[in-house]
């Protein structure tokens, strides 16, 4: 009779190493734990019940942990009950051997079951949103640090002593007004020829007058 451990590993599940440690702990043979990217397949979910065997047990964290609604967790209890599975789910203090959790009361077990459908969205919303910002949160991409190199050379060669022209033939722009803007948003105060001082207002004239 095997003991075997299941988990999908959310993103903003902090207890998984808990988890598996009083999985293991308990006797577990085998800990399968299923990666976030797959949420909605669970291709190692589906394989942990082909492997099952009449008499073995299968412990869960939580039954929203590893079911996706109500009409999976119907199929699963049917499935467990032809097939003899003992479930223990930790944190809903279940066990279907009647062993671990004696205080655990009928009402408890219905209440589990009524709030599955929430669990199991709180726990879709985390992971988008989890998923969402790390999408937004950009290091600096190989565009971004070729444009902040580009940047540098500029301000550089400006500041060597380079003529507007110079620069804007080396940097690989269209327009000499791109390098003017790049000078402008490093903060370059423009110090000889036509164009001195601070550049601003006085852009269209100066770009049209060169150096």
């Amino acid at each position: 009779m095997a003991k075997v451990g299941y988990l999908m590993r959310f993103a903003h599940y902090d207890d998984a190493e808990t988890d598996i440690e009083w999985m293991k702990g308990y006797g577990c043979c085998e800990v399968i734990e299923e990666q976030p990217e797959q949420e909605k397949l669970r291709p190692l979910w589906n394989k942990v019940l082909e492997n099952l065997h009449k008499g073995d047990e299968l412990i869960v964290p939580k039954l929203s942990n590893v079911l996706q609604g109500t009409r999976q967790l119907a199929f699963f209890l049917e499935f467990c009950r032809i097939k003899v599975i003992r479930i223990i789910s930790i944190h809903d203090k279940i066990d279907s051997g009647n062993e671990l959790f004696p205080e655990t009361k009928t009402s408890d077990v219905l209440f589990t079951i009524a709030l599955l459908p929430e669990e199991v969205n709180a726990n879709r919303k985390a992971t988008n949103h989890i998923r969402k910002l790390k999408s937004k949160i950009k290091v600096l991409t190989s565009t971004a640090h070729s444009k902040a190199e580009r940047t540098k050379f500029i301000v550089n060669m400006y500041k060597s002593g380079h003529t507007i022209d110079d620069i804007w033939k080396t940097s690989g722009f269209k327009s000499r007004s791109s390098v003017f803007r790049v000078l402008n948003e490093a903060g370059v105060v423009l110090n000889r020829g036509h164009t001195k001082g601070s550049f601003g207002p006085r852009k269209n004239s100066e770009e049209s007058q060169g150096e």
